[in-house]
């Protein structure tokens, strides 16, 4: 990052408090409009960080070849999902976006070549959280996608790069499950808190354990930490934006969990707060 960088940040961005990090289990869409202990978890969490001057989240469910991020004035809310009930197509969350902090967002990562977007807008990973946040819709947000080419070390640096939109009243999510896989749900047991495979029970202890605990390469290197790790992760996408948040603590701060439950035997609520 160059002296023109931060003065482009300075000014379109005044300065503030450091702001908190967020990482948000956000499990099934269905949260979006139901009422349950985990969005009352959502809701809590706005409550104890001042309000952002705009959110970039990184969400789960933009996976793509290179890092974009959206650069357009009104992001359209995308239902990129099916089977559920109408009510949940029927939801909208129109928050503005921010073209401003997209361009800072693909400039602090530079030499990475992020590509200004706008053909995609919000995903459920983004809005099916941050409406339970900012019900008005009255902060602008800005999603950046996860380069799915890159391993899991490449975000935890990438997301050092963007530390300074914190500086300046950016509320940093990422949103994605730490333990999801859809294809060993415990149907039975769909909407039954605290309900885990063994394997699930395993691989929520480890990672408290090292997130608790700083060990942060453990979490990073999860593909080296055995079985219950792999079947947690079967595929990358809803893991990365954990790395993301991570990657944006300080060694001062705390690092505090949150709905910290799973459910329908593979997925796991968990969410992170840094500051």
């Amino acid at each position: 990052m160059n002296l023109s960088d931060l003065q482009n940040i300075s000014e379109n961005f005044g300065n503030t408090q450091r702001m908190p990090v967020l990482f948000l289990g956000h499990g099934s869409p269905m949260n979006a409009i139901e009422e349950n202990q985990f969005v009352q978890g959502f809701r809590k969490a706005a409550t104890e960080i001042p309000k952002p001057n705009a959110i970039l989240c990184i969400s789960a469910h933009w996976f793509t070849d290179g890092t974009k991020v959206t650069a357009m004035d009104m992001p359209k809310t995308i239902h990129d999902f099916g089977g559920f009930p109408q009510a949940l197509f029927d939801v909208q969350y129109p928050a503005p976006g921010n073209p401003e902090l997209a361009r800072e967002t693909a400039e602090l990562l530079s030499p990475v070549l992020v590509e200004e977007d706008h053909n995609w807008g919000l995903d459920h990973g983004a809005w099916s959280v941050i409406k339970h946040m900012y019900p008005e819709a009255d902060i602008p947000v800005v999603q950046m996608s996860i380069d799915y080419t890159k391993p899991p070390q490449y975000h935890f640096d990438l997301a050092k790069r963007l530390h300074k939109l914190r500086e300046k009243g950016i509320l940093i999510i990422g949103s994605g499950n730490i333990v999801h896989n859809l294809r060993l749900i415990d149907w039975r047991n769909i909407n039954t808190v605290g309900a885990g495979w063994d394997w699930a029970i395993e691989a929520r202890e480890k990672t408290n354990n090292w997130l608790l605990d700083g060990n942060f390469q453990n979490v990073i290197d999860y593909q080296k930490q055995g079985t219950s790790l792999q079947y947690a992760v079967p595929s990358p996408d809803h893991y990365l934006p954990l790395i993301y948040t991570l990657g944006l603590k300080d060694k001062s701060e705390n690092l505090v969990l949150f709905n910290d439950e799973l459910i329908a035997g593979s997925l796991r609520m968990t969410s992170v707060r840094i500051g």
